[in-house]
């Protein structure tokens, strides 16, 4: 970890070349000398252009929790660690599990708070490799009236945190934060992943046309309850622009 300096610019280096003029110098020495070459190249490309690099080349293949792939951001993830340890969700649902890598990590920060269970729910689990004691799978449609009862009897009237990693289709995200809202604690979030395809060219390896921003937009028009915080993309690098829902009535 970098250390912090403390005091301006130009006082750090006065008091600097007063104590310790080699040092100084050799500062001095690391602003004219150009970053290395692989490094400048590799560091090079926009923003937009890494992103789109993450999702069609490393998210399906690269990124992994405890060996289990985790088709995640892996900065959304610090944030949702954060979170949990901020909110301490009595059950955290999770719309759209794959392979179970994220479900498993969400289990795994309940262990390390010491309560909760993950609620995961998805149309077909035959891929989902994740067995752990804080974990319960519904497999169906998110918004079949079967799950939605099968997702209230685990919930046991209890609420908490909502991440929706389902179908992103904007008629599929706009009902599924219609019937899972009501899981959300006050001060909670309702969380939709992949908000970021909305904002790419259609068929540029990321981008979509009607997808779960468009979804975003009109849910929080309709319910006064929830409102978009940006703050949760204090790292800038986020597949979920204005897509951290947070409950405020």
């Amino acid at each position: 970890m970098l250390n912090q300096p403390e005091g301006s610019w130009l006082s750090r280096n006065r008091k600097l070349i007063k104590e310790n003029p080699r040092l100084f110098f050799q500062k001095v020495g690391t602003w004219l000398r150009p970053m290395r070459k692989d490094y400048r190249r590799r560091w090079a490309g926009s923003l937009r252009n890494w992103l789109r690099r993450y999702q069609t080349d490393l998210l399906f293949t690269e990124v992994s929790w405890m060996g289990v792939t985790a088709r995640k951001m892996v900065l959304d993830a610090w944030i949702y660690q954060q979170m949990i340890h901020e909110l301490r969700p009595e059950i955290i649902i999770e719309i759209g599990n794959a392979e179970g890598g994220s479900t498993k990590f969400l289990a795994n920060m309940l262990d390390l708070v010491g309560a909760g269970e993950v609620i995961a729910v998805d149309i077909d689990h035959s891929i989902f490799e994740v067995i752990h004691p804080r974990i319960r799978t519904v497999t169906g449609d998110s918004v079949s009236a079967e799950t939605l009862a099968r997702v209230e009897h685990l919930a046991r009237g209890r609420q908490g945190l909502v991440i929706h990693d389902g179908d992103h289709s904007h008629a599929h995200v706009l009902r599924d934060l219609r019937a899972y809202a009501k899981f959300v604690r006050m001060g909670s979030y309702f969380i939709v992943e992949d908000t970021i395809s909305d904002l790419f060219r259609a068929g540029d390896g990321i981008g979509n046309v009607n997808g779960p921003l468009c979804a975003v937009e009109e849910f929080i028009r309709e319910d006064s309850r929830f409102q978009v915080d940006q703050s949760r993309e204090q790292f800038v690098l986020t597949f979920n622009p204005r897509g951290f829902l947070k409950r405020i009535a």
